[in-house]
């Protein structure tokens, strides 16, 4: 069984619930505070591909495994990302605000920055791998904009029934990625074995580095503990779901083992993020907040 058809209702799911958590007020911080969204956006959009192409060319990655790491650097925040958030006393509002305009901003970026990597793939190993660019982004209409759309559309009709139905899929997301894990793990269990300590690495270094880029951008942008937190964590967590997606997919890369790196990460992300989340816990309470890291997007669209 191909993972790509368990994968796809998970991915189309998870942007059903960020599509419950928008409305006006989560956007409205786009214009209070412009700087908090720019740095999130220049970490996740420019900063990531980056620092992914330089990883995966220090580490000689082969062909296949270089544009699945380029490949997850590309796509759009984690839907998890605003949870994170909240347990690390972030912004949460920030944090939809930016895994929303990135889920839309990434329908076109995505394709650009892959077919450059598929290039530059074609030149260095005359390994030459297509890219539909036009399936790409039909996929992610459909897989992406268009459940989001739903969702946004569901909360306006029905704001309970909405509330009810984001607590129960909030509960279901994280075990939906725990057994699309286990299922491509079992599925491809040698390959991945076999390249583990590799693409460990190679993840793991991509997963700090993307961290860090993160807090020198909030600190270069002038901002608070709380946006700098969770823009950490919206750097540092992207949706792995969409990146097993598009390389899955028959109507796309079709290959399943550019979609190792993603599965890799995913599992280490998580493992990462929770350490930061205690640490941050930890930490926090030495440092009384300040003014600038006051939440002033919006209150946090989760409680509707």
């Amino acid at each position: 069984m191909n993972a790509v058809w368990i994968v796809l209702p998970i991915l189309i799911v998870l942007m059903f619930q960020l599509g419950i958590e928008l409305d006006g007020r989560a956007f409205a911080g786009v214009f209070r505070r412009p700087a908090a969204v720019a740095a999130g956006l220049v970490g996740q959009l420019a900063a990531l591909p980056l620092i992914a192409f330089g990883v995966a060319s220090a580490f000689r990655l082969p062909p296949v495994w270089f544009l699945g790491l380029m490949l997850i650097a590309c796509c759009p925040g984690g839907s998890s990302s605003n949870v994170f958030s909240m347990l690390a006393k972030g912004d949460v509002a920030l944090s939809v605000t930016l895994t929303a305009l990135s889920s839309v901003i990434t329908l076109f970026t995505l394709p650009a920055i892959m077919e450059f990597a598929a290039h530059f793939v074609a030149a260095q190993t005359d390994v030459k791998i297509d890219l539909p660019a036009g399936e790409l982004i039909l996929q992610n209409i459909v897989l992406l904009f268009l459940p989001m759309l739903c969702g946004a559309l569901f909360r306006r009709a029905k704001p309970e029934a909405a509330r009810r139905a984001h607590a129960l899929l909030g509960r279901a997301a994280f075990p939906a990625l725990m057994v699309l894990a286990a299922v491509f793990f079992l599925q491809h269990a040698s390959t991945i074995l076999e390249n583990l300590k590799t693409l460990g690495i190679a993840a793991g270094t991509l997963i700090l580095l993307a961290m860090g880029a993160g807090s020198l951008l909030s600190r270069g942008f002038g901002l608070g503990g709380a946006a700098r937190r969770t823009i950490v964590i919206e750097v540092g967590m992207q949706n792995a779901a969409q990146a097993i997606a598009v390389a899955a997919s028959p109507l796309i890369f079709n290959d399943a083992a550019m979609a190792v790196p993603a599965i890799i990460y995913a599992l280490l992300m998580n493992v990462v993020l929770l350490v930061y989340v205690k640490l941050a816990q930890r930490l926090r309470p030495a440092f009384p907040p300040s003014a600038p890291e006051k939440n002033e997007l919006a209150t946090p669209p989760q409680n509707f």
